[in-house]
């Protein structure tokens, strides 16, 4: 018999929470839904201990093998305080020129997103700002914000591009999002989404433009980014026009996602869940029907990313029916949508208690959603998301002793501390 591996000591162990939030216990061949997302593991009294940047032991405080914490072990009491895992933002547009606080005034005197989208504003108006920036301005402009994410403890993060819409801004953003990642702790996930909108030299052109994205574009940001994404919607991109453009990103090998049902119900989720989609995000107009579909086509893997906060901005009434994606099987996820246009809240858990109010998930599923469904959602599952050995450690201490108060402190900061890749930040 080959001897037993002998323990390493602890380099960082956070000792006696009131409660710590595992989300471990569920399903390990698929994101949780149904009951599993409610059904993970909370350990009273509890501790984590990490060895480098991995997880090394996590469990109940009488558990704690002392005899590894040496004097160089960094010990945190969190007495009083919930830990978690770091949340997972899974959907944001981080790198951008300007913002559109004009546009502010015109939302509030009624214009749709439609509407000033039409008028040459909205994304448009951010891809002008965004073309006349430099890489130094949107890289400063990207820290800002990640600095930002971090302080409300988001420790892997999703860079959708989009902001560009021609083939040199669009390798821009990549390749500023990619320093970013570098000159930081907050792990980047990589997305190509220069099938945006039409580009402005594209107007009323939508099929020529994503043939040039599929033709010269997509092959220079292959390295660069994991998954390609589109906004299949009205003003935007056809279903038809989305599919083929997914098979081809799909025939190069990148990773699929897609905005769709945002605006209305064109039957865009069924069709890249049936392409094998990691997420479908939006999804406001999605029927419960239409998730049930969604979710056998996608086997049970396609996660629907849910962002509250953007129809709260927007002064929408329609939210998506939550409680009734995940009664009919289908993973869910929630994000903030970060942008300029209709979320520019970097406020994750403002989008938790949203999502209770509005989209009748239970505090559990909502801490679920933000955690190991979005690492799902960003097919980081094996690595983050929940606080098991082995996995990053990405540890929240939270000044709140019940995982209850999490969403009850309406628009509240609970982070206390941050810890990614074992290193408190």
């Amino acid at each position: 018999m080959f001897p037993r591996p002998v323990p390493q000591p602890y380099t960082l162990v956070l000792r006696n929470a009131a409660q710590v939030l595992t989300l471990a216990g569920g399903p390990t061949d698929r994101p949780l839904t149904g009951p599993d997302m409610a059904s993970w593991r909370i350990i009273e009294q509890g501790y984590v201990a990490c060895h480098g940047d991995r997880l090394a032991a996590v469990g109940p405080m009488h558990e704690l093998d002392e005899s590894l914490i040496t004097p160089e072990t960094t010990v945190l009491d969190a007495s009083g305080q919930v830990l978690m895992p770091g949340l997972v933002e899974c959907h944001t547009h981080l790198v951008f020129g300007g913002n559109r606080a004009d546009e502010f005034q015109r939302k509030l005197q009624g214009e749709s997103y439609l509407d000033i989208l039409a008028s040459g504003g909205g994304i448009l108006s951010t891809v002008r700002k965004t073309r006349a920036a430099s890489f130094d301005e949107l890289l400063a402009n990207a820290l800002h914000h990640l600095d930002g994410f971090r302080r409300y403890g988001v420790t892997t993060l999703e860079a959708k591009t989009g902001y560009g819409l021609d083939a040199d801004t669009e390798l821009r953003l990549l390749q500023v999002a990619h320093e970013a990642g570098r000159r930081q702790l907050t792990q980047l996930v990589h997305t190509f989404l220069g099938a945006h909108v039409p580009g402005p030299e594209y107007k009323g052109r939508p099929a020529d433009y994503l043939d040039l994205l599929a033709r010269e574009v997509l092959p220079a940001v292959q390295g660069l980014a994991e998954f390609v994404d589109i906004f299949c919607e009205e003003g935007a991109f056809s279903v038809d026009d989305s599919r083929r453009y997914l098979q081809q990103a799909r025939d190069m090998g990148f990773q699929l996602k897609i905005h769709a049902e945002q605006l209305h119900d064109l039957g865009g989720c069924h069709m890249a869940a049936e392409l094998g989609a990691t997420s479908v995000d939006h999804c406001d107009y999605l029927t419960p029907a239409g998730a049930a579909q969604v979710a056998a086509a996608g086997q049970g893997r396609t996660v629907a990313v849910l962002l509250p906060l953007v129809p709260l901005y927007l002064r929408q009434e329609k939210y998506a029916p939550g409680r009734q994606f995940i009664d009919a099987g289908l993973p869910v996820a929630l994000s903030t949508d970060f942008n300029p246009g209709s979320c520019p809240s970097k406020n994750l858990w403002l989008a938790v208690s949203v999502a209770c109010l509005k989209m009748g998930l239970t505090p559990l599923e909502a801490l679920a959603a933000v955690t190991l469904n979005a690492a799902w959602a960003l097919n980081r599952q094996q690595t983050i998301g929940s606080l098991e050995p082995g996995k990053r450690a990405d540890v929240l201490v939270l000044s709140v002793p019940d995982y209850r108060e999490i969403p009850y402190w309406l628009g509240e900061n609970p982070v206390a501390q941050v810890v990614i890749g074992g290193q408190l930040v």
